[in-house]
C-alpha cells in the first residue's frame, strides 16, 4: 500500500509538504504542489475515503462550490442544486470561492472534510490533478469540460453545440455581420493555452461557446464575424454595445456568453437608438428567468438546467454510497428557445 512517506520519498519533499499539497491546509510553492500531485498520481496514492467515512460517519450535509455568486446563472444553479438536495435528504451549504486557487483548496482541507459527505465543485484553474486528489479525501462532482475533467465524476453542459445552434438560428433569420459577446477572443482560439481562461468566472464553457460561434458562422459564405467583451456583469454587456456599434455599425446579428451579457447588450443598443430585432438579433445563454421577462424577451440556449441538476444529485450520492464505483461523465442536452429578440 503507497503511504505518505511513499510520496514524499517520490517528490523529495517532506510528508508534511506533502500533506499540505493535498489537503490545502497550508500553501507550497506551485513547484512542490505539482511534484507532489506527479509523485502521487504515478504512485497511485489514494486517501481512503471509505475509512474517512467510517471514522466521521455521515453529517447529511453536502457543499456547492462556484466560481461566483453574482452571475444569474451561477446563483439559479445553486438554488436547483440546494433544492435538488433536498429532495434526496440532504442539506446543501454553497461557498463562493471567487475562482482562485486558495478558496477553491480551502473547501478541501480537514476542517471542511469533516463537514460535508461530498462535495460539487465548478473549478476555475484546477488541474485534473489536483481535482483527482481531491476526489481522494472526499467524494466530489465536477462541473465543468471533458478534456480537463476525465477521471472524476463529471457533469457538463452542450457548450459548443449550443453556440452552434444559437449561430445557425442568427444565419437563417439573414444575419451576416456576426458579433460574439465574450472571451477569449476569436482570434485567440487557437493559440496555445487559450482554454486558460481562469480570468474569468465562466471558465472554459467561455471557450467552447466562442469555438461553436466560430465553427457555425464559417458554414455560410460572406458571414463575417468579430468579437469583443468588457466584463461578465450587465454593465459589461452595455459597454459592449457601445463598443460594437462604433467597431461596425452594420452588424446584425450578436451571441452572448451568458444571457447577463446580452440583458446588457439590449440595454446598451436601446441607449444608442439601436432595435432588437429590427436593427439587429440578439441571442444569449443559459435561459435565466430574466430573459423571458426582457423587452423584447430574449432569445437563449436553455443548457438543461434540469438535467444537470439531478444528475449532479444522482452522482454524488451514488459517489457517497459506493466510493469505489466508475466514474461517470454526463452532459446535458441544450436547445434553443427563440423569444423576441430574434423574431422575424
Amino acid at each position: 500500500m503507497v503511504t505518505i512517506r511513499d510520496v514524499a520519498a517520490a517528490a523529495g519533499v517532506s510528508p508534511m509538504s506533502v500533506s499540505n499539497a493535498l489537503s490545502g491546509r497550508r500553501p507550497v510553492s506551485p513547484r512542490t504542489r505539482d511534484a507532489v500531485l506527479h509523485a502521487a498520481d504515478a504512485l497511485g496514492y489514494q486517501i481512503n475515503t471509505a475509512a474517512r467515512s467510517l471514522r466521521q460517519g455521515r453529517t447529511g450535509v453536502v457543499g456547492v462550490a462556484v466560481p461566483t455568486l453574482s452571475s444569474q446563472y451561477y446563483s439559479s444553479l445553486c438554488a436547483r442544486l440546494v433544492r435538488g438536495f433536498a429532495e434526496v435528504g440532504l442539506a446543501a451549504v454553497v461557498e463562493d470561492t471567487g475562482a482562485t486557487w486558495e478558496r477553491q483548496s480551502a473547501v478541501f482541507r480537514d476542517s471542511r472534510l469533516a463537514a460535508y459527505d461530498g462535495m460539487v465543485i465548478a473549478p476555475i484553474g484546477l488541474s485534473e490533478a489536483e481535482l483527482r486528489a481531491f476526489a481522494g479525501r472526499l467524494p466530489l462532482v465536477v462541473l465543468g469540460e471533458q478534456q480537463l475533467h476525465r477521471t472524476v465524476d463529471r457533469v457538463g453542459m452542450a457548450n459548443r453545440e449550443g453556440a452552434v445552434a444559437a449561430t445557425r438560428l442568427l444565419l437563417a433569420r439573414g444575419a451576416r455581420r456576426l458579433a460574439f459577446v465574450g472571451s477569449p477572443s476569436l482570434d485567440d482560439l487557437d493559440r496555445p493555452g487559450a482554454a486558460a481562461e481562469a480570468a474569468i468566472p465562466e471558465g472554459a464553457a467561455f471557450v467552447e461557446r466562442a469555438r461553436g460561434f466560430r465553427d457555425a458562422a464559417r458554414e455560410v459564405p460572406g458571414t463575417t464575424t468579430t468579437s469583443l467583451y468588457d466584463g461578465a456583469d450587465l454593465a459589461g454587456g452595455a459597454r459592449c454595445a457601445a463598443a460594437l456599434l462604433a467597431r461596425d455599425p452594420r452588424v446584425d446579428g450578436v451571441l452572448c456568453a451568458t444571457d447577463t451579457l446580452a440583458l446588457g447588450l439590449l440595454r446598451g443598443f436601446a441607449d444608442a437608438g439601436v432595435r432588437v430585432p429590427h436593427d439587429v438579433r440578439v441571442i444569449g445563454f443559459d435561459d435565466v428567468e430574466e430573459a423571458r421577462y426582457a423587452v423584447p424577451s430574449l432569445s437563449t440556449v436553455d443548457p438543461g438546467h434540469d438535467a444537470v441538476v439531478r444528475a449532479t444529485v444522482e452522482l454524488l450520492v451514488h459517489r457517497i454510497t459506493d466510493p469505489g464505483a466508475p466514474h461517470r461523465d454526463v452532459v446535458g442536452p441544450a436547445r434553443v428557445v427563440e423569444r423576441e429578440s430574434t423574431g422575424p
